[in-house]
């Protein structure tokens, strides 16, 4: 018995109709799935009774076939690119063609849209979206269908969202990344073969998605997201007025991320980000969170503070991220001469030189689980996720309530200050152990638990304000004697020329949190 909601088609051969194969005719199909019918029996009685099945599936096949072809659904026989569109001899229905296009500087195929879209009345595609229609229903998996999705970033992650995505049945779909598939990278791309190496990972997804969902429109774009080309890569789809009904962030530089981000927040955007994928192995540990809480993940930490200090955005951004501990450190690619720095490899300032080891299992899971968060919200079906549980401890709100009334003695408004209690955990635990920095332990080993009564957060230099990279944590009586001989005229610069070793290692720590941030 066949469930409801199933719909039938009669011989998987006949999707053949549809693929971008050598074109055969319709009669040409017929008799192709009858023969193959009536060979594939060897009892002379069932071969018959096959022949005659095969023909009848073989009639449904061409009768499919002729129909596409009179609406213009056949989009394997494009002739030309006029002034109104691209479109091709008979009937006013249209498919679509790839145009090069180079607006601004950002390079991409574009598929021009047709005049029709496609319908959920073709066999088909019923039969290859069945199994969303059943878990959707016929209005969730249409508003799918008619969907306008952008994935920026398309690597391990980027790559398997857009891929289930597309999967999934969303018709418009933008993918965006200005580099190539490289033969490391073939542990994590969700489709890139060795044939694809040195290729735009764009439109190696646009390729391999032609073979999947041909009737999809893709919009490949070869580009870094940057501000300038907002309107080019976030704009609306070729010829209409529809929007982005999503946007997905997959990307790994932090400026390049919140510049998209705010950009999202600011068009009003729906917009999922995705975290740190790299260094780690456990999959029962992904959560969806609000970025306001999402401290626990080193990339989405550095977003939500940049966020908020360079865009006053504090929060209602979804993100999903893995509180497990990263298990491995970055690596550099190259070994360094004397007198050189990892930045002077930097092919475009600001990204990476060094890379992360990555078992390429996760970020395919962070992929997937982006898909399945975005695809629910646009059917209208989404899930309320595990909540991300975070245990603080009293010491920490105490650190804050210090820091807020030693900025209020020196005259300045607490609204000033660039921290908040994420940042606070963040700077005690992780940056300085729980420990002052003049402790002598602290350059030793690091503290998973110590009592914090007697510790103040304070400006290591004054004349900053008091942000992550200008915080110290010192006992409260040394914050004291800090801030009243930093008062002085040349106060602070005669602490450096005393306490070299101090000041040297006071400078290492607030460097990690530069690096971490991704400050200058």
């Amino acid at each position: 018995m066949v469930p409801r909601g199933t719909f039938v088609v009669s011989d998987p051969r006949k999707v053949r109709a549809r693929g971008r194969a050598a074109p055969e005719s319709p009669a040409v199909a017929a008799v192709a799935v009858a023969v193959a019918a009536m060979t594939t029996t060897t009892h002379s009685t069932s071969a018959v009774a096959a022949f005659v099945a095969g023909a009848f599936v073989a009639g449904a096949v061409a009768a499919t076939a002729l129909r596409r072809r009179v609406r213009g659904d056949d989009f394997g026989d494009v002739v030309g690119v006029g002034g109104g569109g691209v479109g091709r001899g008979g009937g006013d229905a249209v498919r679509c063609v790839n145009v090069e296009r180079d607006v601004g500087g950002v390079r991409g195929v574009a598929t021009v849209p047709s005049t029709s879209a496609f319908d959920m009345s073709d066999e088909i595609l019923r039969e290859q979206f069945t199994r969303n229609v059943q878990f959707f229903g016929e209005c969730g998996q249409s508003a799918v269908r008619d969907a306008f999705v952008v994935v920026v970033g398309l690597g391990g992650v980027g790559s398997h969202a857009a891929h289930m995505i597309l999967r999934s049945g969303v018709g418009k779909l933008r993918v965006i990344d200005f580099d190539q598939v490289s033969l490391s990278s073939l542990n994590r791309h969700a489709t890139a073969t060795r044939a694809d190496v040195g290729t735009a990972k764009a439109t190696c997804l646009k390729k391999h998605f032609a073979e999947i969902y041909p009737e999809a429109d893709v919009d490949a774009r070869v580009a870094m997201y940057e501000a300038d080309a907002e309107e080019e890569l976030l704009g609306s789809w070729f010829g209409t007025s529809q929007e982005p009904d999503f946007v997905v962030d997959c990307i790994d530089n932090i400026d390049t991320k919140i510049a998209l981000l705010a950009a999202c927040v600011r068009r009003n955007i729906r917009v999922v980000t995705s975290g740190g994928a790299g260094a780690k192995c456990d999959p029962t540990r992904l959560r969806f969170a609000d970025i306001a809480d999402c401290a626990a993940d080193p990339l989405a930490r550095a977003v939500r503070y940049r966020l908020n200090k360079e865009y006053k955005i504090q929060g209602g951004i979804t993100a999903l991220i893995s509180i497990e501990k990263q298990r491995c450190e970055l690596v550099a690619e190259m070994e360094l001469k004397e007198g050189e720095t990892l930045s002077d490899y930097q092919v475009i300032p600001n990204f990476r030189v060094r890379t992360i080891p990555v078992l390429g299992c996760v970020p395919a899971i962070f992929g997937m689980a982006l898909a399945s968060h975005v695809l629910t919200e646009i059917a209208e079906a989404p899930f309320d996720g595990e909540p991300l549980i975070v245990l603080r401890s009293k010491q920490y709100d105490t650190q804050l309530d210090r820091l807020r009334e030693r900025e209020n003695e020196r005259g300045r408004e607490v609204a000033n200050m660039a921290v908040d209690l994420e940042d606070v955990i963040y700077l005690v635990r992780e940056v300085w152990s729980a420990l002052s920095a003049r402790d002598t332990s602290n350059k030793r080993l690091k503290a998973y638990w110590r009592n914090t009564s007697g510790l103040s957060l304070t400006r290591w230099d004054p004349a900053k304000g008091a942000t992550l990279d200008n915080l110290v944590l010192l006992t409260t009586d040394e914050a004291d004697a800090h801030d009243a001989k930093c008062a002085l005229e040349g106060g602070f610069v005669a602490l450096c020329d005393e306490e070299p070793d101090l000041a040297a290692f006071v400078a290492s720590r607030l460097n990690r949190v530069k690096l971490d941030f991704g400050l200058p």
